[in-house]
């Protein structure tokens, strides 16, 4: 397990990108559209192998007809709303861990990946679960893509009433930035950036 990418839910994706923009004091990259979740996102780069998003509905995007995913049917005001994960093998991550969702495969230009996501859209454990996620063989991780900023994540909290359960289920992600809390569930980000630290929550 390794730590992929944080993300910004919300209704408006111009409020998020405003929000973000506002709290780490840096320009958000243009992402893409996810057609198949009639979404869409922007990007920020946070050093190799990491970067945060911002993704709300597309309101130009057909309705998907089924359920978006990240729990974005629900959305409003931005908040840090997931945490991704990647693994290896995710047919196998899936089966430890089925509120994770099912297998969906995904495209967006030169990106190939396939992302767990429940069938209700919504967010494993309200979200104090990561979704999974595998890129495609050979594909360069989006990190790489972005612009190097000077922003960085220092850390993530992750609360969860049974938090002590949750921490075994999740030994394999050996990352110091993150650290799981008892508490209601809910995410807290904390990151580096040339003006000073930032928080996302």
């Amino acid at each position: 397990m390794r730590l992929d990418h944080l993300a910004v839910t919300c209704a408006d994706l111009g409020a998020g990108v405003a929000w973000v923009e506002a709290a780490l004091g840096v320009r958000l990259e243009p992402g893409g559209q996810h057609a198949h979740y009639a979404t869409h996102n922007r990007l920020l780069g946070l050093g190799a192998g990491l970067y945060l998003e911002v993704i709300a509905p597309d309101p130009e995007a057909p309705a998907p007809g089924h359920p978006r995913w990240f729990g974005l049917d629900q959305a409003g005001a931005p908040r840090l709303g997931n945490w991704i994960v990647a693994v290896d093998d995710l047919g196998a991550a899936l089966a430890d861990a089925p509120e994770a969702g099912r297998a969906v495969a995904l495209t967006r230009g030169a990106l190939s990946w396939q992302i767990g996501v429940p069938d209700d859209g919504g967010l494993p454990l309200g979200g104090a679960f990561p979704t999974l996620i595998a890129w495609g063989q050979g594909v360069a991780h989006p990190s790489t893509r972005l612009a190097d900023q000077g922003v960085r994540l220092t850390a993530l909290q992750v609360k969860h009433p049974q938090a002590a359960a949750l921490r075994g289920r999740l030994a394999a992600l050996d990352d110091p930035r993150v650290a799981l809390a008892e508490g209601p569930v809910g995410l807290r980000a904390t990151f580096a950036t040339p003006t000073g630290q930032a928080v996302l929550g």
